[in-house]
């Protein structure tokens, strides 16, 4: 039994490590500036549209043997094919790589001297990253092992230190109207829900390896483990938005995301503590770009079936991520906006029908997809003033950031009655 605790300790940390970046740094707190002293509120719908969803990703994998390509093929083999790719490049080259590379600028450098231009900043930590990527190294592993105690030892005395000595007081009134939506707009940001589908095949082959290969008991580990990481990302994020909240009368919604933590963090413990923060977050953030590299440049490789060599498209990605790099964290931010807004509901959809595929027809699945991005669009269209309709927001749900499900439920039913008439 003790062997069993001790496993599911392991794996959750894994899971914890695996989720928890550098990104997840800078959301909380400025949604905490934003909600005031509805902050809890905020923080609720967060987590729930972050962790909550992602974990609900993995099970679905379970569900589907671990298998990325039968959930998405439940959708046909070339859309299913399509959509693990722009997953792919969601959580690679074009949002979550380039962040990285922005972060180390932001939270390093930045803080310290404005002298170095963010292109110099980031061709060199992208240097570094395809190095890494291309000759594997001990680097990487030996970093991920000590790093993430060393993060979460080092926000937990960040947090303490902010509710022992608040930074400030928490603003009466929020400065956003909705903030429901803007903290599942905030969970989407981070990406997890897609990453749990790749990070899910890890947990799911981790779990077998440790001899928990029956279903039951495979269910029962993964599900140990994800509470695991579940509660200790619980305690970092309410306590990241809970700091946010105490500057919100100290700073306005103008503030640059990194800088608000960064400021934060100078106010509770000095010079001393923004560099390590700053530090610890670099790290997190190559060891983060590396995997993130690799795991890209081999899924197209292998999706070219090796005519685009491993080394090639880790160049192409990494000379890209720079670029985008340069752009700044909250430029970053918006450019992933609208890209997240048009692809999480389709992918949340698959996941969750993809938690009874024994008892649901691919037509219906196919049809519910179809019609979650169908809405998703509507909404994108209607938020950005290229079309106008009037019930737009007025769809059930909308006020959630849901207003994409009732498309969703009209595609899953009219793809079961298309099935009940080919089947006559």
């Amino acid at each position: 039994m003790k062997r069993y605790y001790l496993n599911i300790l392991v794996i959750g940390f894994a899971l914890f490590s695996m989720f928890f970046g550098a990104g997840n740094i800078i959301f909380p707190p400025y949604l905490g500036l934003e909600a005031g002293s509805h902050w809890i509120l905020g923080f609720i719908f967060y987590y729930m549209a972050d962790i909550g969803l992602a974990i609900v990703a993995i099970f679905a994998l379970i569900k589907n043997n671990g298998d990325i390509f039968m959930l998405t093929g439940r959708i046909g083999k070339i859309p299913g094919k399509l959509m693990v790719s722009v997953i792919v490049l969601c959580i690679g080259p074009i949002i979550a790589i380039p962040r990285t590379g922005a972060s180390v600028h932001e939270m390093l450098v930045l803080p310290h001297t404005d002298s170095v231009s963010p292109i110099v900043t980031t061709a060199i930590f992208f240097a570094i990253v395809l190095v890494l990527t291309i000759r594997e190294s001990a680097v990487v592993d030996i970093l991920g092992k000590f790093l993430t105690p060393l993060l979460f030892i080092g926000l937990l005395l960040l947090i303490i230190s902010g509710i022992v000595s608040p930074f400030g007081d928490i603003a009466s009134e929020p400065k956003i109207d909705n903030i429901i939506i803007a903290g599942v707009n905030s969970g989407y940001q981070t990406m997890d829900v897609l990453a749990a589908m790749i990070f899910g095949i890890i947990v799911v082959k981790s779990v077998m390896e440790k001899g928990y290969t029956e279903p039951t008991a495979k269910y029962k580990a993964v599900r140990a483990s994800s509470l695991v990481a579940g509660f200790g990302l619980l305690i970092v994020y309410c306590g990241l938005t809970y700091l946010g909240a105490t500057a919100s009368t100290t700073y306005g919604m103008d503030i640059n995301r990194s800088q608000l933590i960064i400021n934060i963090t100078d106010g509770l413990l000095g010079d001393a503590g923004v560099l390590v923060l700053g530090i610890v977050v670099t790290l997190a953030c190559l060891t983060t770009a590396v995997a993130l590299v690799s795991s890209g440049s081999d899924y197209f490789s292998s999706l070219s079936r090796g005519r685009l060599s491993y080394k090639l498209l880790a160049v192409v990605i990494c000379v890209f991520s720079a670029v985008i790099g340069n752009l700044g964290i909250d430029a970053i931010v918006m450019l992933a906006e609208p890209v997240l807004s048009l692809v999480y509901p389709g992918a949340l959809t698959l996941i969750v029908m993809g938690l009874f595929s024994d008892r649901i027809s691919d037509y219906t699945i196919r049809g519910a997809v179809l019609g979650a991005l169908a809405g998703s669009l509507l909404e994108l269209l209607y938020n950005y003033e290229i079309l106008q309709p009037a019930f737009v927001p007025h769809l059930p749900l909308s006020n959630f950031g849901f207003g994409w499900f009732i498309f969703a439920v009209a595609g899953g039913i009219a793809g079961a009655v298309i099935r009940r008439v080919k089947a006559r």
